[in-house]
């Protein structure tokens, strides 16, 4: 959940996990009840204590078990500033393991990790905290004039074999990628032609927000040949699976985040193996793959299938956010279908588009959208799709929303020096 975009209804009955997952789980974990609308139009509430199996169970099942209205959830006292210490690292291998051993220390907050290429990578780590020293200091993301982060973090570690801390107030933290929506946004002037540099990152600052990035990205038609998948893999198989997606995709950076698994059964990322206690699931590394894949449909297709095909070789798993295109026997290889079905019986959602159906990409259906009426087939050609991306997204008036976003603000909380 590190977009400010995204709801805590969407992260219930979707995957929600960022840098805090390996201590607190996907974002499920700290939902204490929600109330929700079934297929019939019955209103009911579900916890730990109360129709536990539906609580479990509509968590990742977007939405195919009912609506959720309403979500009572967990908070815990909040501190001024992240200490974010960066750990530079020389191979992917070393990027894995030092996620993996960072995942043990309990003082830590947040973990996560970039891999710039093969030889660049850097493992971050965070730490909340209301005492910075008088020398420290504070590193902001938010400001037009501000960098992105995912550029901060490789300038500071290029040249650098230590450890190199600062300090980052909590609500810049937490919507640190929220700028360049990670990365994405570089693709834009990739596809623009447009030089990509800090001029002209300010001086279209207000397009390159996640809201406006992907309000852009899906009204161009774009997505449509544009690779974002979430992957989540056992730390055993997940540097063969990014050699894989090295090869194959050419795609960098690469955002890692580790992951504390959901108990069994779930629709969420999982892999069923077990610390030596026979009882705690390992935790997985999550690899974010975002970038172009090939222009052309088939192609695009051809690759989506493969990549499936290889994850499932590397025994892991996508979120379901994501373009899907498993066959529905295939799909309900990786899940529990009895306990799924069984869910929708008994709380009357049969009615409702399975999880299947809804996350299901139809090929064909796509490709006679692009052959069909005149301006979906027009998109496809430069630079019509990004133009109408862009008027689109100024018609959204999304841009607003993150100019008077109140996190930003520096007079208040987060901006006491």
């Amino acid at each position: 959940m590190e977009f400010p975009g995204i709801t805590a209804g969407g992260g219930f009955a979707g995957t929600g996990g960022e840098s805090s997952s390996f201590k607190y789980g996907y974002f499920n974990e700290i939902v204490d009840s929600v109330e929700m609308v079934l297929g019939n139009g019955d209103i009911i509430t579900a916890s730990d204590k109360e129709n536990s199996d539906l609580f479990h169970g509509a968590s990742g099942a977007v939405g195919s078990l009912g609506i959720t209205t309403l979500l009572e959830i967990q908070l815990m006292q909040a501190k001024q500033y992240v200490k974010v210490t960066y750990y530079p690292t020389r191979s992917i291998p070393e990027a894995i393991a030092k996620i993996r051993a960072e995942i043990e220390t309990p003082e830590l907050d947040y973990v996560d990790g970039i891999l710039y290429s093969k030889e660049h990578g850097v493992v971050v780590t965070g730490c909340l905290t209301d005492d910075i020293p008088d020398s420290a200091q504070v590193q902001r993301f938010s400001d037009a004039d501000d960098p992105w982060y995912y550029l901060h973090v490789k300038e500071k570690t290029l040249g650098s074999l230590q450890p190199i801390a600062e300090y980052i107030p909590l609500s810049e933290y937490l919507f640190r990628y929220d700028r360049g929506g990670f990365w994405v946004g570089a693709s834009a002037f990739e596809y623009f032609k447009v030089p990509f540099n800090h001029f002209t990152r300010r001086f279209l600052d207000d397009f390159l927000h996640t809201r406006m990035l992907y309000r852009a990205l899906h009204a161009s038609e774009q997505s449509r040949n544009y690779i974002v998948q979430d992957l989540a893999l056992p730390f055993s198989t997940a540097e063969k699976f990014i050699d894989y997606t090295v090869d194959s995709f050419g795609i960098w950076p690469l955002w890692l985040c580790p992951l504390r698994q959901s108990r069994l059964p779930t629709l969420h990322p999982h892999f069923p193996e077990t610390e030596a206690d026979g009882q705690t699931l390992k935790p997985m590394l999550n690899v974010g793959l975002w970038g172009f894949g090939p222009a052309q449909h088939d192609k695009f297709v051809a690759k989506n299938l493969e990549l499936e095909r290889k994850l499932r070789e590397f025994r892991g798993m996508k979120w379901l956010y994501a373009h899907t295109y498993y066959e529905e026997d295939e799909f309900w290889d990786l899940f529990d279908r009895r306990w799924y079905d069984g869910l929708r019986r008994k709380y009357k959602a049969e009615s409702l588009p399975s999880v299947w159906h809804k996350v299901k990409v139809d090929p064909n259906a796509q490709k006679q959208a692009i052959d069909g009426p005149w301006g979906s087939w027009a998109l496809q050609f430069w630079p019509l799709g990004g133009l109408w991306g862009i008027r689109k997204a100024i018609e959204s008036g999304e841009y607003l929303t993150a100019r008077n976003s109140t996190w930003k603000r520096r007079d208040g909380f987060s901006s006491s020096r």
